[in-house]
């Protein structure tokens, strides 16, 4: 079923404070379908499984990273990254609007002036709520991921929604729950004072901070 046209940024974070999130058809669709899954797919923040390549890669620090630098065009890329995408001109819309409200957020990395990865999601108390993610270089949406969590324990989030099962996820530790355990969990945070961020320091300091409390500077 679609959404009217005319739902609000606010009618959005009722839907997905329920539980539920949007998706379109195509790229094309007016309008979007709200999704309930029977089970739903977490990815730990601060266990989140690094396979040793890639943290040699990270530690390397091939590329810049930022957070809600360029929004729009992170969400626009996640669109153009895959033929049949379910972001439509709504769906950007909406999180756009929520991202000017700093509900909706993304973490980018950079090839010098280019934006070669990133990832975006909204802040739903204690709980981010991953959406979609693109790369045109090499490990650049998985480094992004790695920062995303990094930011997300620093800030205090209970929990990271990936939505669906993706085995391009499984080397990082994705699991599956109910979708009513999720739901408990989300609403019983939904009032947590949790504000998404750097808080004073730099990205590059978070990280550190983050791989020396799990002892992966070694």
């Amino acid at each position: 079923m679609a959404v009217p046209e005319f739902i609000t940024p606010e009618d959005l974070l009722e839907i997905y404070a329920l539980g539920l999130f949007p998706m379109a058809e195509s790229a094309t669709e007016k309008g979007f379908g709200i999704v309930e899954p029977k089970e739903r797919a977490l990815l730990p923040i601060k266990d989140l499984h690094i396979p040793k390549r890639l943290k040699r890669t990270l530690l390397q620090k091939p590329y810049r990273v930022t957070i809600d630098t360029t929004f729009e065009h992170v969400i626009d890329q996640c669109a153009k990254a895959r033929p049949e995408t379910w972001i439509n001109d709504d769906i950007q819309i909406l999180f756009t609007s929520l991202h000017d409200r700093g509900i909706a957020h993304s973490i980018e990395c950079w090839n010098g002036d280019e934006l070669v990865g990133g990832l975006y999601g909204l802040a739903l108390g204690g709980t981010f709520c991953g959406e979609s993610m693109f790369s045109t270089q090499t490990d650049a949406s998985k480094i992004a991921l790695i920062y995303l969590c990094a930011v997300l324990d620093h800030a205090g989030f209970t929990q990271l929604d990936a939505q669906f099962h993706n085995p391009h996820l499984e080397q990082f530790g994705i699991y599956q729950i109910p979708q009513e355990d999720y739901v408990t969990t989300m609403q019983a945070h939904l009032t947590d004072e949790v504000s998404f961020g750097a808080h004073g320091k730099s990205i590059e300091e978070i990280l550190v901070q983050y791989l020396e409390k799990r002892g992966l500077l070694v």
